[in-house]
């Protein structure tokens, strides 16, 4: 039910369901409830994702090449949400999969978000929270292409 804070949800939905929150707040204190963050995928959306080889010209051509990959994510909601896992999966010219990797939070977040953000394994991310991450991963021989996705492990 909470609505978007990407700018795709109407401002005055926006500016009630933060009221309602308030109140939902001041209730969970007054009954001594937990208000834990949801565990929605479709609450993250993938800004950008760029994968760049430490040697562009040897990437098909060395067993292993050090690569970055750079990710921003966005929490689109107005309310906390889990942090999901990201799974990048390699694939060959023919657009076969050659190599899964998948990288929980605290492995993929950075370390100065993380330090900010104490209690992120409960918490989740804010509402509307931005995060950008840097992952030193090395491409799999004869990697052609690779896709990104968030997930909340099973």
């Amino acid at each position: 039910m909470a609505p978007r804070v990407d700018g795709t949800s109407n401002a005055f939905s926006v500016s009630a369901f933060s009221l309602l929150q308030r109140i939902d707040a001041k209730l969970c204190k007054a009954l001594k409830c937990i208000n834990r963050p949801v565990s929605d995928f479709s609450a993250w959306k993938i800004i950008s994702v760029t994968l760049t080889p430490e040697n562009a010209r040897e990437g098909l051509k060395s067993p292993s090449n050090p690569s970055l990959l750079r990710m921003e994510i966005q929490n689109r909601l107005a309310i906390p949400v889990l942090l999901p896992n990201v799974e990048i999966i390699f694939t060959d010219a023919e657009e076969s999969e050659l190599k899964t990797m998948t990288f929980a939070p605290e492995d993929w977040l950075p370390s100065n978000w993380k330090e900010s953000h104490a209690d992120f394994i409960k918490m989740g991310a804010p509402a509307g929270e931005t995060i950008q991450s840097d992952l030193p991963i090395t491409l799999p021989a004869n990697a052609a292409g690779y896709r990104v996705r968030v997930l909340y492990p099973q």
